[in-house]
């Protein structure tokens, strides 16, 4: 780590485990393969404004693409709260402004952190956490698309930039091929952490839960490398099985709310995190890492009940009790309006990760506002939420050779 992860007086300088950036226009192009452009991503002009064109289909699952203008970090922070005031998100998201520079710049970033007071960042997509779920009927375009995406996150980013900036690469499990060689690229090129959304995979022979045997040579290099792999809120495909419109975007579907899809914003991280632990899959693989970034912790509780459940209904199955597997191998980063306080009684305090989303409009305006959120704890736990925990996670952790 830097030099600057205390200040003069000895204060410490927390290590903010979800920063993004806004993908410059060729992200997904640069180092896209000639004649690839239809299957993958595209631009195009429609009238008058430049929209992606995925997978042969245009993408409305953000207003505008190019970032430029784009929305105020955080403006939504006191709507996610509660709303307080009444506002009217539509009419939030209408300020806006040129697109700063530390969005897309690196240099620009590190002066930025300073700025913030933050040591360091754990860095990730804005769209590429969204397309996977629009190319999905075509598992071979997932595959050369976010290869070329991930050459473009080490070109402008790095995966360690300066010891402060750690982009993640990208991964999709929709080729096991791939998805290897892609992880042996992070690992030679200085990655502490790949990511990946919360959600089945679709392959070339239908949808696979991440546990899934022909899956294992990625999660075998995983555990042996010690690599975090990092599991980031996205669009996982959910249905809304008809209660709401489905889509990405479908919230505020022409301007009108849809109050039950925030009721469900985490059934994919709970079904995916049940899935690991519910499939033994830590047992098979003993040094994975998890940690779960932007997927907020209110279904904890409930799932850690469940588990519970299962495990005495099912007495002899599990190797070891499903919520002391999840405990050992899964790192949760709360949303900073959930009970921090909770989740510190349920996980433990070494198993909670500061992140505050910035620049994203539902995160916080300043990455330190999340602070506020910890009133209470103890020192002690604080310094591990909003420092050792990610700086731990943020170092590879290779299983020893076996002793001849």
């Amino acid at each position: 780590m830097s030099d600057a992860s205390t200040t003069a007086t000895g204060t410490l300088r927390p290590f903010d485990a979800d920063n993004h950036y806004y993908e410059a226009l060729d992200a997904f192009t640069r180092h896209l393969p000639a004649g690839w452009e239809q299957r993958c991503i595209q631009w195009a002009d429609i009238g008058g404004r430049k929209y992606h064109v995925v997978g042969g289909k245009v993408s409305y699952a953000v207003v505008n693409a190019t970032f430029d203008p784009v929305a105020k970090p955080g403006v939504l922070a006191e709507y996610f709260r509660g709303n307080p005031n009444g506002d009217d998100p539509i009419e939030l998201l209408k300020a806006r402004e040129p697109i700063h520079p530390c969005y897309r710049d690196r240099e620009a970033r590190i002066a930025q952190l300073d700025e913030h007071g933050l040591d360091a960042v754990w860095m990730f997509p804005t769209l590429g956490m969204i397309y996977e779920e629009q190319l999905r009927h075509d598992p071979e375009a997932v595959a050369v698309a976010f290869k070329a995406f991930n050459r473009w996150v080490l070109d402008d980013w790095g995966f360690n930039f300066k010891d402060r900036i750690f982009a993640a690469p990208y991964i999709s499990l929709a080729r096991i091929d791939a998805a290897v060689d892609e992880l042996r690229f992070a690992l030679d090129h200085g990655a502490t952490t790949v990511v990946m959304r919360p959600a089945a995979t679709t392959t070339a022979g239908g949808m696979r839960p991440p546990t899934a045997p022909e899956f294992d040579p990625f999660w075998a290099l995983a555990n042996e490398a010690g690599i975090t792999v990092v599991v980031h809120a996205g669009d996982s495909g959910y249905s809304s099985n008809g209660y709401a419109d489905d889509g990405f975007t479908s919230n505020f579907k022409g301007g009108v709310p849809q109050p039950i899809k925030f009721t469900q914003l985490e059934r994919p991280i709970e079904d995916f995190l049940a899935s690991l632990v519910c499939d033994q899959h830590f047992a098979k693989f003993p040094n994975l890492r998890i940690a779960s970034v932007e997927n907020g912790s209110g279904f904890l509780r409930g799932l850690f009940s469940k588990l519970d459940a299962t495990a005495n209904k099912m007495a002899g199955w599990f190797a070891d009790h499903p919520v002391d597997a999840f405990k050992e191998h899964i790192w949760i980063n709360p949303f900073w309006e959930d009970d921090i306080s909770e989740v510190v009684d349920l996980v433990g305090a070494d198993r909670v990760l500061f992140g505050s989303d910035w620049p994203h409009i539902e995160g916080m305006p300043e990455p330190l506002d999340y602070l506020r959120e910890l009133e209470g704890l103890t020192s002690e736990d604080v310094s591990k939420i909003v420092r050792g925990n990610v700086v731990e996670l943020n170092s590879l952790r290779p299983v020893p050779p076996t002793p001849r």
